[in-house]
């Protein structure tokens, strides 16, 4: 079994709801930033999301329900290599001992490349997955300053475990542009243009789902604390109306939000990201 880290590290719960051979959901932090390329601490990201879910209603207006109650566990946080593959293999580990004991994962980063780990081990638990990933960059090079695992690679590697489909794109290098997949990508432009998302994004998804979160998906005036903040983002309700679609019809097996590099100065950012893994737990389970 695997131990809890703390009594209520996500959502400040009571014993009786994040006992870890109860819960339902078991929450694994993976504070690792070896390979971003701008600005660094997004392993300071899991951190910042617990001591702000602190502070959260546990009550969801929209779902009339209180999540907590089918508990939720915080485990001991990834011990991470700084060699990226070897931090894949260290997260896969630890999320495949979680998979055996039919926990809902959710993991929480540190930089993105965090989640091909998270998709191996829920790839299988099932076979037909498919991934979600709701990011501004395409991450789609075969390799990044010269490692296969950068954070500039992760939907190339998670596209090597199993498909998956891109919305809120809005920057590429010329070489990812060549490999698209055209029918499994919504760019931030088209989305901006009045484009209805939850139809295309349906269709190529299977019936189970594992959703990847970036947090620079969302407009810099909205989420300011990532590494590489992209303008021209999608705002909470676009990304909260989607994931109700995507909740509604299909399977969703697993979760990571990723790359929040916390700001001292500006706690709210690290609010949101705590919020919306309650908001979209809420609607998972209600």
């Amino acid at each position: 079994m695997i131990p809890v880290l703390k009594p209520g590290a996500f959502g400040a719960l009571e014993d009786d709801f994040c006992r870890y051979d109860a819960a339902a959901v078991a929450v694994l932090p993976i504070p690792y930033d070896g390979t971003s390329t701008w600005m660094k601490g997004a392993d300071r990201g899991p951190q910042a999301i617990f001591d702000a879910s602190a502070h959260m209603e546990l009550y969801d207006i929209e779902t009339d329900s209180e999540v907590f109650r089918r508990g939720i566990a915080t485990v001991p946080a990834v011990d991470c290599p700084s060699d990226p593959e070897a931090m894949v293999a260290a997260v896969y580990g630890r999320a495949k001992l979680m998979a055996i004991d039919r926990k809902f994962v959710v993991g929480i980063g540190g930089e993105h490349s965090v989640s091909v780990g998270l998709v191996r081990a829920a790839a299988e638990s099932f076979p037909d997955l498919s991934v979600l990933q709701l990011d501004a960059h395409c991450d789609t090079r075969e390799s990044y300053e010269g490692s296969r695992f950068n954070h500039a690679c992760v939907m190339a590697r998670i596209g090597d475990i199993c498909p998956y489909v891109q919305v809120g794109i809005r920057s590429m290098d010329v070489s990812e542009s060549a490999r698209l997949i055209r029918d499994r990508i919504l760019f931030a432009h088209e989305i901006a243009a009045g484009v209805n998302i939850a139809p295309k994004v349906l269709k190529a998804l299977t019936s189970h789902v594992y959703v990847t979160i970036d947090l620079d998906v969302l407009d810099p005036s909205v989420m300011p604390s990532t590494g590489t903040p992209e303008p021209g983002g999608i705002d909470w309700y676009t990304l909260l109306n989607l994931l109700r679609s995507v909740i509604a019809e299909k399977d969703v097996v697993g979760m990571d939000v990723t790359e929040l590099l916390p700001d001292p100065n500006n706690k709210a950012p690290d609010f949101l990201a705590a919020k919306l893994v309650y908001r979209v737990l809420s609607m998972i389970f209600a």
